[in-house]
């Protein structure tokens, strides 16, 4: 009979010679229980550094429970009142009514304030974001992210709806309220604070270091997107590895970072954004039908990203999986492999 480590390395190296990923990096955490000794499975290198994407939206909203806590942010006042000197006019519209004045920092961590998605969404003017950088790559700006949104069509408020938006305007709060750039911020309140010495944010200023990162693909093809990674900040521009994203997970789940009563109020009201991701404020959770599942229930909390990136913790059993297949094309795999892996932690 194998182990639950020689499975998970099987379930891995299956997934790994599968032509639509690339390169896989993995790490399944299993604490011990009930007589059982805990389990640590790597696949690839611990330090090999690679592109979160959404998980970057983890390290914005630690920043923003930092902020509350110290008193400086109410995650349930008009995020308007924080970026005064940012037109935000005609973003959110509620029954014909402009309500971009009034849209709060805790329905954007939610993705309910009623915001377009300026990087996937639909634009009046072609194609989206990603698909303009996928054929010609380039940077924006904060007030490029505004006027892009403003043209296209609000969302309906107070209904789930994943905005790359929001986090912009979320990165601008906490860049306004620390007095330094984001990536400054999640230095100095994260990464030095936890050890990580991996973990960074990938910016215009460190382009050089591109080379560094494991490639993301989309479909056969290697993509080289520098200068999309450094416009995204805390929507998509961290950098981590395997060692320090379980880390970080393990910090942020057990109250290392903000006061721990926070997390409850970030998992207490879930909605739907696409099936089957649900959103609570500031996290995602990954659940399944049990009938889908073998009859075990799992529910999955944390975030992933769209080039096939998961940083979760199981809520039950505390499985923690961390790792990403590189793939932007097949959005499936990785969800599969984190499932299929943290079943077989179970002897």
């Amino acid at each position: 009979m194998s182990t639950p480590e020689q499975r998970i390395h099987r379930l891995i190296a299956k997934s790994e010679s599968d032509r639509r990923t690339g390169e896989v990096l993995w790490r399944v955490v299993a604490p011990a229980r009930a007589g059982e000794p805990g389990l640590d499975v790597v696949h690839g290198d611990l330090d090999r550094p690679f592109f979160v994407a959404s998980v970057s939206k983890l390290f914005t909203v630690v920043c923003l429970a930092q902020l509350r806590d110290e008193g400086r942010l109410d995650w349930d006042a008009p995020i308007a009142g924080y970026l005064s000197d940012l037109d935000l006019s005609g973003l959110a519209v509620e029954n014909g009514r402009d309500v971009s004045a009034e849209i709060t920092v805790r329905e954007v961590m939610a993705h309910t304030a009623g915001l377009a998605d300026f990087f996937e969404g639909s634009r009046p003017d072609g194609p989206t974001t990603l698909e303009r950088a996928m054929q010609r790559d380039f940077s924006w700006t904060e007030a490029d992210v505004i006027d892009w949104t403003r043209a296209m069509t609000p969302a309906r408020r107070g209904r789930g709806l994943y905005s790359d938006t929001g986090f912009q305007l979320l990165d601008s709060v906490i860049q306004r309220l620390d007095g330094r750039s984001f990536a400054e911020s999640v230095r100095a309140r994260i990464t030095e604070p936890l050890g990580l010495a991996g973990t960074w944010v990938f910016t215009l200023d460190t382009l050089d270091r591109f080379d560094e990162m494991a490639v993301i693909r989309h479909g056969d093809r290697d993509l080289a997107l520098p200068l999309l990674l450094a416009s995204c900040g805390g929507q998509g521009g961290v950098v981590s590895t395997l060692r320090d994203g379980v880390t970080f997970v393990r910090a942020f789940f057990d109250g290392r970072l903000f006061d721990a009563r926070l997390l409850d109020e970030m998992l207490a009201d879930w909605h739907r954004i696409f099936s089957p991701l649900e959103y609570g404020t500031g996290v995602m959770r990954f659940r399944l039908p049990s009938v889908l599942t073998g009859f075990r229930s799992y529910s999955f909390e944390g975030h992933s990203g769209a080039s096939g990136v998961v940083f979760y913790r199981e809520a039950r059993t505390g499985v923690i999986v961390v790792g990403t297949v590189n793939q932007l094309a097949q959005r499936s795999l990785p969800y599969q492999l984190m499932i299929r892996t943290a079943a077989a932690t179970a002897s």
